[in-house]
């Protein structure tokens, strides 16, 4: 089951979805797929390419 968490792949940042990034105009809810492509790590900068599903893991 996929469970639309994602994690940073340089500092380890746990995107959840159901939480979002309202600090950044995230809304809770928002699925990792529908961020805008200029999203970035909250927590180091790193762009989204650099996020993997934590399904993979």
């Amino acid at each position: 089951m996929d469970s639309g968490i994602y994690k940073c792949g340089l500092c380890e940042y746990i995107y959840r979805p159901q939480k979002g990034d309202p600090e950044n105009g995230i809304a809770p809810g928002t699925p990792f797929e529908e961020l805008p492509d200029d999203w970035v790590c909250p927590r180091c900068g790193a762009p989204k390419t650099y996020f993997y599903s934590a399904d993979d893991e």
